[in-house]
């Protein structure tokens, strides 16, 4: 028998994950506090009217929001998934696929636990095309058993998929991901604005170093924008550096130094300061470019 999945958090990520999992053939029980979109209500989303009324239906519940406090609200506060696991909690799994702090995490999950559900945390990287193409990235914490109930949900969201370890490793891994991502935008960033400042053509630079040792994904697609000045949203700034405020406030507490993650969030500081921070990760670039009093390319 197919298991019966909650999902709450309906946003820009949200709703499509939902709507693969009932493409797949899943009854899915969704609250948001804003009403689904209709393609959702079209597929056979079923409604419910609290994050409680989500746990009591369902056998794994999915909370996909924005942040930290959120996801903890979700969870535990009023009419939330823990009160509805007070009408029975074993062999139910709560699936956090929020980018949230790995700490937090590790606390929610003890929790959920004592309460006699069990808990992954899985969050995603690919952004809202991934979402729709079913192309993300998933890296999830918690038990093998656990994982394997839930794997077959993954698949219909996401194509790389890896358990890393216990709980609060899926986190962790997702801001490891976030500082290498934020700190390549900034190195080709600079390249790219020294090479074009020289005199030399941005978008030609870009090409040869795509042949060579510097070629990555990020000076592939994100090189691309820069030069080509195509900033729209794949992942807004703002979500950058939230995802960035998580690695320095874990740097804190665990007393390590990353300094270069903490110059990266500054410059995207500087972009949010300039208008920017809904304009996709890329315009990172823009920081520099402002200092610089130059443009990359028009």
């Amino acid at each position: 028998m197919k298991e019966k999945i909650g999902f709450i958090g309906l946003g820009i990520m949200g709703t499509p994950m939902a709507f693969n999992l009932l493409k797949g053939g899943y009854e899915v029980n969704v609250f948001d506090f804003k009403a689904p979109s209709k393609d959702l209500l079209d597929a056979g989303a079923v409604v419910c009217n609290s994050s409680e009324d989500v746990a009591i239906k369902s056998n794994i519940i999915i909370t996909m929001v924005p942040d930290t406090p959120h996801v903890e609200a979700v969870l535990f506060g009023e009419n939330g998934i823990a009160d509805g696991l007070k009408s029975g909690a074993k062999g139910k799994i709560i699936v956090d696929m929020s980018s949230i702090s790995p700490m937090a995490t590790k606390e929610f999950a003890k929790k959920i636990n004592d309460i006699g559900a069990t808990y992954l945390d899985a969050p995603v990287s690919g952004g809202e095309v991934g979402a729709k193409a079913a192309s993300l990235t998933i890296m999830v914490g918690g038990s093998q058993a656990d994982f394997d109930r839930a794997k077959p949900l993954f698949e219909l969201m996401g194509k790389n998929i890896t358990l890393v370890g216990g709980n609060g490793d899926g986190q962790t891994t997702k801001v490891a991901n976030q500082i290498i991502v934020a700190l390549n935008i900034q190195a080709v960033s600079e390249a790219l604005l020294f090479a074009s400042k020289a005199g030399a053509n941005p978008a030609k630079v870009r090409e040869a170093l795509m042949g060579g040792f510097a070629s990555s994904r990020i000076l592939e697609v994100h090189g691309e924008r820069i030069v080509k000045r195509t900033f729209e949203p794949g992942f807004r700034i703002e979500l950058h550096q939230k995802d960035l405020n998580l690695a320095l406030q874990g740097a804190k507490q665990l007393n390590i130094s990353l300094p270069n993650t903490a110059t990266t969030q500054e410059l995207m500081n500087a972009c949010a300061a300039n208008g920017l921070s809904k304009m996709d990760h890329s315009a990172l670039c823009r920081a520099i470019e402002i200092m610089s009093n130059h443009q990359i390319a028009n």
